[in-house]
């Protein structure tokens, strides 16, 4: 048996499938992604096995582009004969709120619980959830298990999650829940399997589209730099980040409504809109203009200010480790926030830093450094396949 673990999103369906033996995940049989999947997109299949890269495009027609996409995934499973019988199929799911500590199987009451979680996360929640149902339909009678970003946070204390608001909204539900779980939770994983720092004060940069960073200690979040919503902390690649209330409320004087600021704080800010240009870093590293090199300049500097405050809350710091797209990368990214935190005594292997690409995990400190600075590639696919495992 095996378990398909998915991240279904606006235009895009990533997957991978997990052998299990003895109840146990294996390493990846098979992995790819479906792009192209909002309407009149260019629809494009792609997959990895055995070492081996396909792709090849698709036709997804112009309506239910996501049962279409679901088709073909379903008929490469089926063409590709080392693939087992699906035991389950877990699902990234960004929000769980604050009760949900593992993976739940899916059911109609969950859907409807989760849902409401979809104005706190427009950009990914409302995606998940959506892709939950089709995999309903796709694949009857398999186990459906939602796995959540915010579990891993589960663990901050009380000082760590709360708003300074009154208690009548912090009881129902306003504080500090944090995001990108399962890549941290992947992330620390792969880290105690290397260094006996990681069981210290560790410090991780998920940086990406989707970027924040995560303080843990003992391997566990103690502080992370999302809220109560993914907007929250650094800047992204649409998104603002940490943004002062009063500039909002300022902006609703002047008859801003709610639809209008969710688009320009979730999609029209971060490295898009400092920029004017894209919000894809490798873009904005090749343009060399004065509005390229403000929104990376802003971007590096929010991470810097983040990490700042997480180190104080750690009480130093012994190991700093980079994931995600830009941070498994970007070498130049690294180099300068490694550069700016030689104060606490880090110090980077430039020739290592530039090696480390994103196919491996990777350490690139100098053998003086007094923190230790490693590049992870993440595997969010490979922790859903575990609890979904254990949840079965």
């Amino acid at each position: 048996m095996a378990i398909l673990a998915v991240n279904a999103g606006s235009s895009t369906l990533k997957f991978s499938v997990y052998p299990l033996l003895h109840g146990q995940v294996q390493a990846s049989l098979l992995s790819g992604c479906i792009e192209g999947l909002e309407p009149a997109g260019k629809s494009l299949l792609s997959w990895t096995i055995g070492g081996r890269r396909q792709q090849r495009q698709i036709a997804l027609g112009t309506e239910q582009r996501f049962a279409a996409a679901l088709d073909c995934l379903k008929a490469l499973l089926q063409a590709e004969n080392s693939i087992p019988a699906l035991a389950a199929v877990a699902h990234r799911v960004v929000h769980g709120g604050q009760e949900t500590r593992a993976g739940l199987l899916v059911t109609e009451a969950l859907l409807d619980h989760l849902a409401q979680f979809n104005a706190l996360a427009p950009l990914h929640q409302p995606h998940n959830l959506q892709g939950i149902r089709a995999f309903m339909q796709a694949f009857p009678g398999v186990p459906q298990v939602a796995c959540f970003d915010t579990a891993f946070h589960a663990s901050m204390a009380d000082v760590d999650y709360s708003f300074a608001l009154p208690q009548s909204l912090t009881d129902h539900g306003l504080r500090r829940y944090g995001f990108h779980g399962l890549s941290y939770q992947y992330v620390i994983s792969a880290l105690q399997q290397r260094s006996k720092q990681a069981d210290g004060r560790v410090l991780m940069a998920h940086l990406g589209n989707g970027a924040s960073l995560c303080a843990a200690r003992h391997g566990r979040s103690c502080a992370t730099t999302m809220g109560f919503s993914t907007l929250d902390g650094l800047m992204m690649g649409t998104r603002s980040g940490s943004i002062d209330a009063g500039l909002l409320l300022y902006l609703m004087s002047q008859g801003w409504d709610h639809e209008r600021l969710q688009t320009l704080l979730y999609r029209q800010s971060g490295l898009l809109g400092v920029s004017g240009l894209s919000a894809d870093m490798r873009r904005l590293r090749s343009d060399g203009s004065q509005a390229a090199r403000k929104a990376i300049d802003l971007f590096t500097h929010r991470i810097l200010h983040e990490s700042g405050a997480l180190i104080a809350c750690l009480g130093g710091l012994d190991l700093l480790a980079f994931t995600g797209g830009i941070g498994e990368h970007d070498a130049l990214l690294r180099a300068d926030l490694c550069a700016s935190l030689d104060w606490l005594g880090v110090k980077l292997d430039a020739l290592l830093n530039q090696q480390a690409c994103g196919s491996e995990a990777m350490a690139i400190h100098r053998q003086d450094s007094q923190v230790q600075v490693w590049v992870i590639p993440t595997d969010e696919g490979s922790v859903a396949a575990r609890l979904a495992a254990a949840l079965l």
